[in-house]
């Protein structure tokens, strides 16, 4: 079977965007890419690697989705932009979103993971920098808003946010987390 590597990570990121992270069984991978449930340790030490494998899929997806955003808007419309597409990418990609940042899969894992992940914070970094040149620390401004984003995409996934502001639309809350971070209005 040709690069067989490869179709794994392809069979997982398939069971994952379609079943969820709990499909994610180095059986049930196996089992679909056609070959016996050892083969997969040929090229993943560990079910761990696999599965950091998969995630960085997503985190390519990901940075493809953020490289398309428009260059020549103003820094604080992209960041708007970004957030939108970060939260847009967690509602259409749960499984995958869920995988991409379960700790154990970044922290343990021999795929490089941390640098297919970070230039995506960077991004960020750099836009809050050129939104508030002001900040003498704009990483910490970009992770206090990446986190906030993270929990408005993680609680809205769990429907939390809809049933206490009895309402689907989370736009409200990605303005307010942006107006939050930079200062000023959206």
């Amino acid at each position: 079977m040709p690069d067989l590597r490869a179709r794994l990570v392809e069979v997982g990121v398939d069971l994952v965007t379609r079943e969820g992270t709990g499909a994610l069984s180095l059986r049930e991978i196996a089992r679909r890419a056609g070959v016996s449930h050892g083969a997969p340790r040929r090229y993943f030490p560990t079910h761990l690697s696999l599965l950091a494998a998969i995630a960085a899929e997503g985190y390519r997806g990901l940075a493809a989705r953020i490289a398309a955003l428009e260059p020549h808007a103003p820094p604080r419309a992209r960041v708007t932009a970004l957030a939108r597409l970060y939260l847009d990418f967690a509602r259409g990609n749960r499984g995958m979103f869920e995988l991409m940042f379960r700790h154990e899969v970044l922290r343990g894992n021999d795929v490089g993971l941390r640098e297919t992940s970070r230039p995506l914070f960077r991004v960020l970094v750099d836009l809050v920098a050129a939104a508030r040149p002001d900040v003498a620390r704009p990483a910490v401004v970009a992770g206090a808003l990446w986190a906030n984003l993270h929990g408005i995409a993680q609680l809205g996934q769990w429907g939390s946010l809809q049933m206490v502001l009895d309402s689907d639309d989370l736009e409200p809350l990605l303005d307010a987390a942006v107006t939050a971070h930079l200062g000023g209005s959206s």
